[in-house]
């Protein structure tokens, strides 16, 4: 239907889509999709209520189960999701792997429960917190700490270009590769060629995207660019060396609503859990000194 997977999930979320999960996968009968795609011509996106229910939709109605939207793109997620769906049965969580600045429009919108967030305000130095409060105006909201992550420059092995620091970056004949629009890492860069007075149109290959860090690693290893911003977690995958620059605070974002109260509850109790931190301590580059500690209370 060529719409986005954040789209696929807000129909589902919002029952006019049926759903299931096959392992860690959410499977859409072909009939349900036609049937949708029928009414859609006809000028009705939304389930009728004088169309009944499908039988699998009427089962999660009334087991009470409600879908819950994660966003972001960290294995954390991943784990965490693990953990929900091991510690309650009355709530589905999906995975969205979105950008950071989309995750919280996301929210804004209506279409994702649990953000994830990594978005540097250059002038402050403070994570997350400005970008939450200029999105989320009007809402009550909790921000818990995930995890901090270490960031800054993949470059070839042996840094052959000495890249250094973000003034380097002006040194010429580089190229660069980047992240996609709303991501963490592209704010990241953004707020540092401002601060740094480096104009995007100076940098060979800044519009060249990638949709995650693998990505961004994978063109640097493969030569077809000097460096690219990204966390430490993937050189451990692909064969470059970081510069490390930054450590970056890793937030989930929640909407204190009566309805959210349950999975609020269900999250901070994983966060806090020493099985959770000691899965996530096998896995390199995560500093997990604050894990579960509210940042932001409004």
């Amino acid at each position: 239907m060529r719409v986005s997977k954040l789209t696929v999930y807000d129909l589902i979320k919002k029952g006019n889509l049926p759903a299931y999960r096959v392992g860690k996968q959410m499977r859409i009968d072909a009939a349900d999709l036609e049937a949708y795609k029928s009414r859609t011509r006809e000028g009705h996106a939304a389930f009728s209520r004088s169309i009944p229910e499908s039988p699998l939709k009427q089962s999660f109605s009334a087991t009470g189960v409600r879908p819950m939207v994660i966003t972001g793109q960290d294995v954390s997620l991943d784990i965490l999701t693990k953990y929900i769906e091991k510690t309650t049965k009355t709530v589905r969580p999906l995975r969205s792997y979105v950008g950071s600045l989309d995750s919280l429009i996301s929210m804004y919108q209506g279409k994702s429960d649990v953000v994830s967030t990594h978005l540097l305000d250059g002038d402050t130095g403070e994570y997350n917190i400005s970008y939450i409060r200029k999105i989320l105006v009007g809402f009550p909201y909790l921000v818990i700490n995930l995890c901090f992550r270490t960031a800054g420059f993949y470059v070839q092995k042996g840094n052959p270009k000495q890249i250094r620091s973000w003034d380097d970056l002006k040194k010429p004949g580089l190229t660069i590769v980047n992240r996609e629009k709303g991501s963490g890492a592209r704010v990241l860069l953004d707020e540092q060629l401002r601060l740094h007075g480096i104009s995007p149109e100076q940098l060979k290959g800044y519009e060249t995207e990638e949709t995650n860090h693998l990505g961004v690693a994978g063109k640097v290893a493969e030569g077809q660019a000097d460096v690219g911003v990204g966390i430490e977690k993937a050189v451990y995958i692909v064969g470059v060396d970081l510069v490390p620059l930054i450590q970056e605070r890793y937030d989930l974002v929640m909407l204190k609503t009566p309805q959210n109260r349950e999975w609020i509850e269900i999250i901070m109790e994983i966060l806090q859990s020493e099985a959770f931190r000691n899965e996530l301590k096998s896995i390199r580059g995560y500093d997990l000194s604050r894990t579960g500690e509210i940042i932001l209370e409004a």
